[in-house]
């Protein structure tokens, strides 16, 4: 993988990662919850037993959100350097994959680690989607296309 092709991976990375953990904070706090609750359910993930890490939980959790992130920004600028469309329609495309990821996240990783933890209801549906199709997929979209604008098409 070339040098190059880092940098829009860490820029979009960054800018989707903030986008959501932010908005992800919000709805935590909008429900009563702590955001640091928020984040240690996310390491949790991975690391079952760290809902009860206290503030190390909690940071754990912002790096596995981030990591996350990191594998859902590299598998689209990955596929944006070998399909052109990526990046010449990156409003659509951007929109497909938010799509994707909610549907890969919300209806099999989540479920396979939390079966019944999380009920869907209209307003989680619809504020999911919105984040994953507007503050992660759009966003990741976009940092993918200026790259390889900027470069011809080429990784």
């Amino acid at each position: 993988m070339p040098a190059s092709i880092f940098r829009p991976i860490l820029v979009a990375t960054l800018i989707a990662g903030t986008l959501d953990i932010l908005a992800a904070t919000a709805i935590a706090l909008l429900n009563g919850r702590a955001p640091e609750g928020m984040l240690r359910t996310v390491a949790s993930g991975p690391f079952p037993d760290a809902t009860g890490w206290g503030g190390a939980g909690a940071a754990l959790g912002l790096a596995v959100h981030f990591a996350l992130m990191a594998v859902m920004v590299t598998v689209f600028v990955l596929a944006a350097a070998r399909l052109r469309a990526l990046s010449e329609k990156p409003l659509l495309w951007g929109f497909l994959y938010g799509l994707g990821t909610y549907v890969v996240m919300n209806l099999v990783v989540v479920p396979l680690r939390w079966p019944t933890a999380f009920p869907p209801s209209a307003v989680s549906v619809a504020t999911q989607l919105f984040c994953h199709i507007v503050l992660v997929g759009i966003p990741i979209a976009l940092v993918a296309a200026k790259h390889f604008r900027s470069r011809g098409a080429a990784v």
